[in-house]
């Protein structure tokens, strides 16, 4: 049986693309030769299988009141468990998480991922029971985010929460004895919605996932 990776994320994991012009489709999604997550499996070749679990506006643990089933903390347990035997859970979830709607700041945020990593690290889905996990802070959102009629429903200092993120993440990330990648410098955001992957950046992330992942299951 191959290495499981199971990617567990929001509308960057997705593969949301946020310029028509960007994405080879035209469309609103990057395909399969441009998303991070299958350009990590091309890397990785046939003794993993590298498995997409991203939805756009996906949160850590807050429930969102515009759109149900939100909240990555409820679904972990179903997600992993499908997927069983798992070998690494990749998170990149906190972008969603500063909506000025759902009332976390930064610290917040990072409490919300050591919520839902301790509640992952407890399902057991495990291969030989034991817990593996990458936890990878997004980019900063730009402050361009508000030049653009997303930036509205997203409410006021969503930019300066994302810029503390990445710290509380790391730290939450030595507390769990999980792995920890920043993404910021790493993978490029579009300039349009600020908060977006380019088709660029996903290759870039894969990338980077290509040396570290065989690092984290040798």
């Amino acid at each position: 049986m191959r290495k499981h990776v199971v990617c567990f994320g929001d509308s960057n994991t997705h593969g949301y693309c946020a310029d028509p012009a960007d994405c080879a489709d035209g469309g609103d999604r990057f395909n399969e030769d441009e998303r991070w997550t299958c350009l990590l499996q091309r890397a990785l070749g046939d003794g993993y299988l590298v498995l997409e679990e991203g939805l756009s506006g996906r949160t850590t643990v807050f429930p969102d009141p515009l759109h149900e089933s939100m909240a990555g903390l409820d679904v972990i347990y179903s997600t992993l468990m499908s997927h069983e035997p798992v070998d690494l859970l990749i998170i990149m979830l906190g972008t969603n998480d500063t909506k000025a709607r759902l009332g976390a700041n930064a610290a917040c945020i990072g409490l919300g991922m050591e919520r839902l990593v301790m509640k992952a690290k407890s399902v057991p889905a495990w291969r030989g029971g034991k817990p593996n996990i990458l936890v990878i802070a997004p980019p900063h959102i730009g402050e361009g985010l508000y030049l653009r009629p997303e930036g509205e429903p997203m409410g006021p200092g969503c930019p300066e929460k994302s810029r503390g993120v990445a710290a509380h993440f790391a730290a939450v990330a030595a507390r769990q004895g999980c792995a920890f990648l920043d993404a910021e410098g790493v993978a490029e955001f579009n300039t349009l919605d600020c908060m977006h992957l380019t088709r660029l950046g996903h290759r870039q992330l894969a990338q980077r996932l290509g040396t570290l992942v065989p690092e984290l299951l040798a």
